[in-house]
């Protein structure tokens, strides 16, 4: 049989309205009839054509696909009644797109795993689009252009060196991230056990010293309740306001122009000199002219902190009599400072330091506002704190060389050195004196350090200033057919020993229980204590604030000299022989000096141990009362409190709101930095600026970890302890979340107060102002300032120049003026 394939090609379809059109199929065949019917000779064979729609292939809408990955679909119509996935050709460039699938209205292939040339299926460059083409053909007539297709596939990356190092790198970071959360879990778990650990030792530690701080306690409890009876008589060794102002607005400076009399000016006939400065005082009471000449003053570089402190101090000794102004260039200055603070990364830093002259301003501004309520209400209990931790103090041992003490709240200043020690109570009688007084002190307590005791329980709560120097007095010992002995620190029998020199006790001298004692004047500095010396015949026993000791029957005013000065007399003259001085202990450090001991920062911060932390917590438990007494005075909203800390407080809140700021921290650092830290800080650590006292340093030392203490109760970020936190953050750890909450409580009662009125305010700066009324030279107070004037006057005159208020007012002109008049007299 003849096996020829024939292909017949089918004519178009008619379009008619059938969907399809049957015809019969037939051979005419010599001699063969059966072929001309088929069906009917035939009927196992089809014998039938039937002609159908051509199948229509749309495009891609916008001739266009995006391609991102699997398969490829295109939609169509009448695609599979005459033609299969054989007979349909997809192309996307020159690249077959296998046909999986066959529908009525669907074609499915699967293209390329990448993305063809831009070319037809003949591999004509299409550089319209710069994309592949996809063509659909259906036997050898029909062809369908599809459209553009645009492959969306992550381009699969070849394994090479690069890709190796990517991987390795990234393998690297994730196990080490992986290490590092591993180590910073062990971390904080051993921390938190650290912490709990710490916590629970020091509670132990507490419950162990509790019995010894209560008879401690009582003890000083009994002495403060005498020192507190005391006080209602004498009263509280008060400075009085020129003293307070000083200490606060120069501190260490002792002789200042502003404390020359102006009453003595004023009966003096008016100079040259003394025109311009009121011409000049009429500028400071200009506040455009104030404005712009401390704006221009901090701009220059020159200008130093210590400028701005300065500044700023005159400038309030100027304003003291107009404390309304103050209060309003105060505001003016506050409110740029915090304009500029807002803006900064950490806006809570405001007011944290002193480095400009609105912060010395407003520092100087409260310690005016606050000196009523200081005096007459919270001074009492700083005061008794004051008294307890000296108390406590000198009833241990103290070295006078390295002030060193066994009963300290400070590591650096704690005497870790066990001595040998006893109590020895002292008779003292005096000429003038109707019975003995008795005096307990330590006999290894030096002579100098007798003398100090005695002249406490002798003048008690009088002012440090109003009494006899020790330096003034003799120590005498009077025992009896014995004679009398004047005992010095250094006399003939002091011994030296290996180049140490060790400071007279009364040990040394071999004093014992009972022995009498008395204080005379200091007649010469020589070794010759077996001279008969007069008593110091007018030394009256006082009890009282009063202003003068009556000496020799003359009124004589005493300047305080400190005992570290007389030390280091002591260790001058040791040195020119080359031989050491100490005390209690010898120190380690050969270059320490007498009255000098090395310095805190050079002494670490090594884990303490338990023995000393004992002594550190038995004094903190002893004087904690006074510790809470003194954060509860100053934390309590009452009737009392200046109205400037309101207003302050206001300003801060109303400035928060303003700027949007919505972290209440803040706003609370603001209020910390305007008066806790600020203020309070100062007087804890610094106690001598209200009072009439001598702090020594050991005194000094203590009040410093108060001070740090209520420096961590204004903050609010909460500090973990650990094995490394230093002694003093360990000892009032349990404490600090009670004076945190005290800290908060006192912001809230304050926000809650009646808003403080613009008359309110008015009158209560009225009264301090004529209280402070020719208190201070303030012609020679315009004098300093007006040198930075002379200073910086171009740069002055250039800003008054920019300023249109100033040009209105004619600022320049009358600043000329100043300099004119003063051309009159050469006296600057």
């Amino acid at each position: 049989m003849d096996t020829t394939i024939n292909r017949l090609s089918s004519p178009i379809a008619l379009k008619m309205s059938e969907s399809q059109i049957t015809f019969q199929l037939s051979f005419v065949m010599d001699n063969v009839l059966s072929v001309k019917d088929l069906n009917k000779h035939f009927q196992n064979l089809r014998s039938t054509i039937i002609y159908v729609e051509d199948p229509i292939y749309f495009p891609f809408p916008s001739f266009k696909k995006l391609y991102k990955g699997d398969t490829l679909v295109i939609e169509g119509e009448n695609l599979n009644i005459a033609s299969d996935e054989s007979d349909v050709n997809v192309t996307i460039g020159t690249m077959q797109c296998n046909v999986t699938s066959l529908a009525l209205t669907q074609l499915v292939c699967t293209p390329p795993a990448q993305q063809p040339l831009p070319t037809d299926e003949n591999g004509t460059e299409q550089t319209s689009q710069e994309l592949p083409l996809v063509v659909v053909r259906v036997g050898q007539n029909l062809r369908f252009q599809i459209g553009y297709l645009k492959y969306d596939l992550m381009k699969p990356y070849t394994f090479s060196h690069v890709l190796f190092g990517i991987v390795i790198g990234t393998l690297f970071i994730v196990v080490s991230l992986v290490v590092i959360l591993i180590i910073y879990r062990r971390k904080s778990t051993q921390a938190e056990r650290e912490y709990k650990r710490i916590q629970i030792q020091m509670d132990t530690l507490e419950s162990n010293v509790r019995m010894e701080c209560k008879q401690a306690f009582a003890e000083l409890q009994t002495d403060m309740t005498d020192l507190t009876a005391d006080l209602e008589n004498s009263g509280i060794p008060t400075l009085d306001h020129v003293n307070y102002i000083m200490k606060v607005f120069f501190p260490g400076v002792t002789d200042h122009p502003i404390l020359n009399s102006s009453k003595f000016r004023i009966n003096m006939p008016r100079t040259n000199y003394d025109q311009a400065m009121m011409q000049f005082e009429q500028l400071i009471n200009n506040k455009v002219f104030l404005l712009i000449f401390i704006e221009t003053l901090e701009a220059q570089k020159s200008f130093s902190i210590r400028d701005k402190v300065n500044v700023a101090s005159l400038l309030m000794i100027v304003l003291m009599n107009k404390m309304e102004y103050a209060t309003d260039v105060l505001k003016c200055l506050l409110l740029r400072l915090i304009d500029k603070s807002v803006v900064t990364k950490h806006p809570q830093l405001m007011l944290r330091r002193t480095e400009s002259v609105v912060e010395k301003m407003l520092t100087n501004y409260m310690a005016i506002c606050m000196y009523d309520y200081l005096k007459e209400y919270s001074g009492n209990s700083l005061f008794l704190l004051y008294k307890a931790i000296k108390h406590q103090i000198e009833k241990g041992l103290v070295d006078a060389v390295t002030h060193d003490a066994r009963y300290s709240l400070s590591e650096e200043r704690l005497l870790r050195e066990q001595i040998t020690h006893s109590v020895v109570t002292l008779h003292i009688i005096q000429d003038d004196l109707d019975e003995k007084i008795q005096c307990k002190v330590l006999d290894c307590d030096t002579i100098t350090q007798v003398k100090s005791k005695i002249l406490d329980a002798l003048f008690k709560n009088t002012p440090f200033s109003m009494r006899p120097s020790v330096h003034d007095l003799d120590l005498e010992w009077r025992h009896g057919r014995g004679g009398h002995l004047t005992l010095q620190d250094e006399d003939l029998t002091t011994k030296t020993i290996g180049g140490w020199k060790r400071i007279n006790t009364l040990a040394h001298y071999g004093i014992k229980e009972s022995a009498v004692m008395s204080l005379i004047a200091r007649q010469n500095d020589n070794y010759n204590n077996f001279s008969n010396k007069q008593p110091y015949p007018n030394c009256y026993y006082i009890n009282n604030s009063s202003s003068h000791i009556s000496i020799n029957g003359d009124m004589v005013h005493h300047t305080p000299t400190l005992q570290q000065s007389h030390l280091m007399n002591f260790q001058n003259q040791a040195q020119q022989t080359h031989v050491r001085i100490y005390h209690l202990v010898r120190s380690i450090d050969e270059k320490t000096s007498l009255g000098q001991q090395q310095s805190l920062h050079e002494r670490t911060h090594k884990a303490i141990p338990e023995i000393f932390l004992t002594r550190l917590l038995a004094t903190k438990g002893t004087i904690q009362k006074f510790v809470d007494d003194f954060f509860g005075t100053i934390l309590t909203v009452n009737s009392m409190l200046p109205p400037a800390v309101k207003w302050i407080f206001d300003i801060l809140d109303d400035a928060a709101k303003r700027h949007g700021i919505i972290d209440p921290d803040v706003v609370h650092a603001w209020k910390s930095n305007s008066l806790p830290l600020r203020f309070w800080v100062n007087f804890i650590k610094n106690p001598d600026f209200i009072f009439d006292i001598n702090k020594s340093p050991s005194v000094d030392a203590c009040l410093s970890v108060i001070a740090q203490t209520f420096m961590d109760s204004c903050s609010t970020t909460e500090y973990r302890l650990g094995k490394d936190s230093p002694s003093n953050k360990l000892l009032f750890a349990k404490d600090l979340p009670q004076y945190r909450e005290m800290v908060a409580n006192f912001y809230t009662e304050i926000a809650h107060m009646p808003q403080i009125s613009d008359q309110d305010m008015c009158t209560a700066m009225q009264q301090l102002s004529i209280q402070q009324q020719e208190e201070f030279d303030v012609i020679a107070a315009l004098k300093e300032l007006y040198i930075y004037v002379t200073k910086y006057r171009d740069q002055i005159i250039d800003s008054l120049d920019m300023d249109i208020h100033a040009k209105k007012m004619h600022l320049i002109h009358k600043l000329e003026n100043v300099a004119c008049t003063l051309e009159g007299q050469n006296y600057l």
